[in-house]
């Protein structure tokens, strides 16, 4: 994350992100698959680092191996070809996307730190600070219902951060940059889309 100036000279926190170039693996057509969708290939790599299934989808496809594949849903009017590179410039500046990927790992963690309980009283000989307290009912149900929030692993889930703004496009240097954060740890791998919902504005 880095800041930026608007016109009015307030600092505006941004992410600044490596979108593309992504390269057109293969394609599905909606007559087989009944369904469009491009599969999508990102960030060189040596093929002695694939497995030879995959290293022989690449050649079959006759792209340079990628790192990551990902398959995107297309409508019936969109035309790709194998091997055509999607780099930043698809995105303008003033649109709204969406960014989902992995949320930082956060390890083991209790109830105030992975739900924000309220825990409990802090002072007057309290010795009931952080843990859960009561779980369940008494004789009945006389069991922990499904669902319950308790202590336990942390983060490390696929998180979608919606409406974000596109501040600048700069398509020479493959660099996408939006102002807020997304999910994830710094060089860590998203997808970026179109915004699915439309921002509302609260008219005053």
């Amino acid at each position: 994350m880095v800041q930026l100036f608007d016109k009015e000279g307030r600092a505006v926190a941004i992410t600044m992100m490596e979108a593309g170039p992504c390269t057109v693996v293969r394609v599905r057509s909606d007559k087989r698959r009944k369904y469009g969708a491009v599969q999508l290939g990102f960030d060189d790599v040596r093929e002695s680092r694939l497995t030879k299934p995959l290293a022989g989808h690449f050649k079959k496809a006759g792209v340079s191996p990628k790192r990551h594949l990902r398959e995107v849903r297309i409508g019936d009017d969109a035309e790709y070809k194998v091997g055509q590179e999607i780099r930043a410039d698809i995105f303008a500046a003033g649109q709204r996307v969406d960014v989902t990927g992995i949320s930082k790992g956060k390890g083991f963690a209790g109830m105030v730190k992975r739900w924000h309980v309220a825990g409990g009283p802090k002072s007057h000989g309290s010795t009931f600070h952080r843990q859960p307290g009561s779980i369940g009912c008494s004789a009945s149900p006389g069991r922990v219902v499904k669902g319950r929030k308790m202590p336990g692993h942390a983060g490390h889930k696929r998180v979608t951060v919606m409406n974000l703004e596109v501040l600048q496009v700069r398509p020479e240097e493959n660099l996408l940059l939006v102002k807020g954060c997304v999910p994830g740890p710094p060089k860590g791998i998203v997808f970026v889309r179109r915004s699915v919902k439309k921002k509302v504005k609260k008219e005053k």
